[in-house]
């Protein structure tokens, strides 16, 4: 539990957007993990049996807002995280990035959400989120490809101006 509680937190977290939520769902999901531990079945890693537990429970989560009305945004907090440090952007104020990555995190499907946070952010390998997801890891190479293009996109049109100032700021660097 100690080994994996900070790591579970962390996506817990990324997904559901919320601290103390995140903090219950890692909870329930040892709490789980302890009730099940008879039907795992050990031609997967527990690493990948945890995650897929942790993610199903965000999953459920997140479905119980919908159906309360909230929006979910799983990726939001990544994205900030990685605007800020690779951009080194000045002036980009913390609402108005909070605002682009609200609006870009809802143009992508649950699924590609999911794959790019636990591909991207918590740097598992494809096999072990097809895993996790329950697909295969073409499905998975697949999400990570639409998501990574469709934010590529989207920042571009929606938001040229921060492209030019990443571009400049990443020449100045290089």
């Amino acid at each position: 539990m100690d080994r994996k509680s900070k790591p579970l937190l962390g996506l817990a977290y990324r997904i559901v957007g919320d601290r103390e939520e995140a903090k219950d769902l890692v909870q329930l999901t040892f709490l789980r993990v302890w009730e099940h531990r008879a039907r795992f079945d050990g031609s997967f890693s527990v690493n990948t049996w945890i995650y897929r537990i942790t993610t199903n429970l965000a999953i459920d989560l997140l479905r119980s807002r919908q159906v309360r009305g909230h929006q979910a945004e799983p990726v939001r907090q990544h994205l900030m995280r990685l605007v800020g440090r690779r951009s080194n952007l000045e002036g980009l104020f913390r609402d108005e990035v909070m605002t682009i990555l609200r609006n870009l995190a809802s143009g992508l499907s649950k699924k590609q959400r999911l794959a790019f946070l636990l591909r991207e952010v918590e740097g598992l390998s494809s096999k072990q989120v097809a895993e996790i997801l329950e697909c295969r890891e073409s499905t998975v190479r697949n999400h990570l490809f639409v998501a990574r293009k469709f934010l590529r996109r989207e920042v571009r049109r929606r938001y040229p101006e921060y492209v030019a100032e990443f571009r400049s700021a990443a020449g100045e660097i290089g």
